[in-house]
């Protein structure tokens, strides 16, 4: 397999961006959720252990978002399937710059929600990134809100993205989705 793109098929490093960064995702929304449902009981060290690693898995998100799009600018895009209706095609192309788009959004958001709130964000403890903005609690509480609902839109967004590749898969019985299993 090819390292990079052709006209009419992903290569090896765009498939293991995209499945690297779908199971990076999973874990960060799976441990978004489940951290949002734990009770804030002051210094729960398990609540705070997870935000720790949920900030420095977000920013490894934002390394390979960076990445991929750097990828994506000095690569062809492969060419959507053959027969592929217009409507689908302006959708596809949209929900993938929705998608880039919130994938850069949530842990730029992340790191001004930990910013206004006076919390540090480290990569792993290897280093910590400066604050984005000065401590301010009211906008602590708006960047929680709106970190939240990218969240969700991305989850939504995902679903829709899933959806469209399986039926491509099943219904129209093309190749799209496995152009991006294996190339």
């Amino acid at each position: 397999m090819l390292l990079a793109n052709t006209p009419g098929r992903y290569g090896a490093l765009a498939i293991l961006l995209h499945w690297g960064m779908a199971g990076l995702l999973l874990v960060l929304v799976a441990l978004g959720l489940y951290m949002g449902s734990l009770p804030d009981t002051g210094f729960d060290r398990v609540k705070i252990t997870l935000i720790l690693v949920h900030k420095a898995l977000g920013l490894l998100a934002l390394w390979i978002v960076l990445l991929r799009l750097a990828w994506r600018v000095g690569n062809v895009l492969p060419r959507l399937v053959e027969g592929t209706p217009m409507w689908q095609q302006v959708a596809a192309r949209f929900v993938h710059l929705c998608l880039y788009a919130l994938m850069l959004a949530l842990p730029l958001t992340g790191w001004l929600m930990s910013s206004a709130g006076g919390y540090p964000v480290s990569f792993f403890g290897w280093f910590e990134l400066p604050d984005f903005v000065p401590r301010n609690e009211a906008m602590f509480r708006i960047w929680i809100n709106v970190h939240h609902w990218l969240a969700y839109a991305l989850m939504l967004l995902v679903a829709l993205h899933m959806a469209a590749a399986l039926q491509h898969h099943w219904v129209d019985r093309d190749d799209t989705l496995l152009r991006m299993w294996h190339g």
